[in-house]
């Protein structure tokens, strides 16, 4: 499994962006992630959504602004992203877990077997 990421990009706060992260395999079994890192930050979880769709998982920081979703049929996964902040400037990574597990497992890296290259997103204030 190959995963692409992308749509990052230079917003205005209060702005949004979309993101896109386009897998090359068959993932409609997987749970997908979000995560970013800010400059000399960890990373961090942002959402994830279970392969039916139909259970999503969002940090604190991101509620009722980001809305993951997933379209199987075309393998991708979006990170819909709106009312930007500038504390949301970070590389941005879609992440693949091949593994059934309870939801909250998917707050945490080690639960993804397969990561995309970053996009970047800058938000200016």
């Amino acid at each position: 499994v190959q995963l692409q990421a992308s749509g990052g990009g230079l917003v205005q706060a209060g702005g949004s962006l979309r993101l896109s992260c386009a897998a090359s395999g068959r993932t409609s079994s997987y749970s997908m992630g979000w995560f970013r890192r800010a400059l000399e930050k960890e990373r961090d979880f942002v959402a994830a959504i279970r392969w039916s769709g139909g259970s999503t998982l969002y940090a604190d920081s991101v509620k009722g602004r980001f809305t993951i979703s997933r379209d199987n049929e075309k393998n991708t996964v979006i990170l819909q992203m709106n009312s930007l902040k500038f504390e949301d400037t970070a590389v941005y990574y879609c992440a693949a877990a091949s593994r059934q597990m309870i939801l909250s497992t998917l707050l945490r890296p080690p639960a993804y077997d397969y990561w995309s290259q970053g996009t970047q997103v800058t938000v200016s204030s």
